[in-house]
Order: C-alpha cells, then structure tokens, then sequence
C-alpha cells in the first residue's frame, strides 16, 4: 500500500532549504545590514585581484554602479560601505525611513536604460508596496538590475540564488565590519570565498 504520509512528515524537512534570515524579525525596519551576495558556484565574474586591488571588468562595474544607485530605486536605503570582489559582493545596507525621498523608483533594477546612463534616470512617483520595504526586495532588486544587464549585452553571469546577512547591532561591529570590507581585496588570498583555497 502507497505511503500516505503528509510530504513534511514523510520526509521529515530532510529536503527543505532553511532561511538565513532572523526569525521573527522585521527587516523592513532602520538598521544596519552585512550582506554578503555570491556568484553561482563562485565563478569569478567581476573582475581579478592584483597586487591586492581589484580590478573590475564590464559586468564588475555594473555590480558597483547598481550598489551605488540603490537610493533612485528604494529612498529608504543605501549601501554606506561595498567592495565588488571576483566572484561576491560584501555590502552594508543601511535602512532608515526618516530619509525618504519625494521621488520613488520601481522596485528593481530591471528599468535601468542598459544601467549605463545613470545621470538621466527617469523619476516616476510610484508607492511602495508591502514587499518593497525590506531588505530581501533590495537585494533582489540589485541581482535582477545586474543579471538583467548581463543578459541584454549577452554576457555569461549567474547569481548564487540565496544571500547571506548579518544584522548590525552596535557602532562596535559596523567599525569592524567595514575595514573588514575595505581590506578584503588585500585578503583575498586567504579569502574562503577564493575557489582556489577550497582545499588548503
């Protein structure tokens, strides 16, 4: 006779993917975020490490400018620290709501015009609805604009589907967080995100 168990019981959750989000928590709320974003597999699509700097290519630069234009798209954020490294972006994402602005984007990326001609950036005023306030749609909104890119000027480029966040909780831990951000090119030899470290 056929196995009638209910699916999450059969299986005991033994195939679902856990979130790496806080439980109960509200990340549509003022704080401060670490994110860290990664390619598919680690590929190293952004650019290349030299003499401890790095040094974006096209789709590298891209990344950059989405980060930096992330306020045109949700006022009530920003990236106030970011490196673009090889193959994953470390960004801390400031929410604060007191900051809005009168101009309100689409809440992704994908409208950009080919995100090559930031200054003349149309500025609809459009309201924000209930998944455009908190920090996933944000992060969302950025792979979509750079994935969106890729695709249009037919470059090979794949986001890793899930990101990685760490609330920030006192002045202590952003200081540390951003040198940590700043420095990572000159540590990238030792970076657990370097595919070439894998087995050292």
């Amino acid at each position: 006779m056929p196995d009638k168990k209910p699916m999450p019981e059969k299986f005991k959750n033994k195939y679902r993917i856990q979130s790496s989000r806080l439980q109960n928590y509200d990340y549509a709320q003022n704080g401060m975020y670490f994110v860290t974003i990664c390619t598919k597999n680690r590929e190293e699509f952004f650019g290349e490490i030299i003499d401890g700097k790095m040094i974006l290519n096209e789709i590298g630069k891209i990344a950059e400018n989405c980060l930096q234009e992330i306020p045109q798209h949700f006022p009530h954020a920003n990236a106030s620290e970011f490196v673009v490294m090889p193959n994953h972006v470390h960004v801390v994402i400031e929410i604060n709501w007191n900051n809005i602005q009168q101009c309100v984007e689409t809440q992704n990326f994908a409208s950009l015009q080919c995100l090559t001609d930031f200054a003349s950036l149309p500025c609809p005023q459009n309201k924000f609805g209930s998944q455009s306030k908190n920090l996933a749609s944000i992060i969302r909104g950025f792979k979509i604009g750079v994935k969106k890119y890729a695709t249009i000027n037919d470059l090979n480029f794949t986001w890793q589907p899930r990101f990685y966040d760490h609330v920030i909780r006192n002045d202590e831990s952003l200081n540390k967080i951003r040198e940590y951000i700043q420095t990572n090119p000159e540590m990238w030899e030792r970076d657990r995100n370097n595919i070439e470290n894998v087995w050292i």
